[in-house]
């Protein structure tokens, strides 16, 4: 699968310690999905949409930014955590490239939600071909929470704009015809690098106490 396979995520170690660098290289490649000229506009044109790619986008380079300033200290995600503790006192985790990192991965999930359910083979029987299941699924388990009421009756609204399932897969795959259920399995696969890493992801913040419930 074009989009999804062509920068590959490193495999999580046994210490759970994710490197920087190429996380948020392989994770650069991922904002098209929500949908850019050009690049496959893989959920169509919901406007709601936009903010999630420029969210994903902009908290990407965040944590970039915090990374070259110093690559030895920011080493690992775990690195850029307890720096930023540490240095940022009572304001910490509500600044820095740990709230990019906490919406970062909140956006990320809604992505593996919405695939692993249409890999599972989820959908609303009397129209297969749609996706709104799979896509209020990902939404009630990754952001709903998060929004206030105005942005999810946005999203609720957003799930009838969403493209046909055949639609995305194609698009996913930049427009190459391919059977669908190769497409599910190029999914599957990307599913089975990436989950491991955001759950890692959603460990660490548990672990360090940097989960945030503020409605955005």
């Amino acid at each position: 699968m074009a989009l999804l396979l062509e920068h590959e995520f490193k495999p999580l170690p046994a210490d759970k310690q994710i490197e920087t660098l190429p996380f948020l290289e392989a994770v650069a490649h991922l904002p098209p999905f929500f949908g850019e000229t050009g690049l496959g506009d893989c959920l169509g044109t919901p406007i709601v949409y936009s903010p999630v790619k420029a969210d994903l986008t902009g908290n990407i380079k965040k944590i970039r930014a915090v990374y070259d300033s110093n690559p030895a200290k920011f080493k690992t995600l775990q690195n850029i955590l307890e720096v930023e503790k540490e240095l940022h006192g009572s304001a910490w985790p509500k600044t820095g490239a740990t709230l990019a990192l906490m919406w970062l991965k909140r956006g990320l999930k809604f992505m593996l939600v919405l695939l692993q359910s249409i890999s599972d083979g989820e959908r609303d029987e009397e129209h297969p071909n749609l996706i709104r299941v799979n896509a209020m699924k990902a939404y009630e388990i990754a952001l709903k929470k998060y929004h206030g009421w105005m942005l999810q009756k946005l999203f609720t609204g957003s799930v009838y704009a969403l493209p046909y399932k055949s639609d995305l897969l194609k698009a996913l795959e930049k427009g190459r015809e391919v059977k669908e259920e190769e497409s599910i399995e190029k999914i599957h696969q990307f599913l089975t690098r990436v989950t491991p890493i955001l759950d890692a992801i959603y460990e660490m913040y548990t672990k360090m106490n940097a989960e945030l419930s503020y409605k955005a």
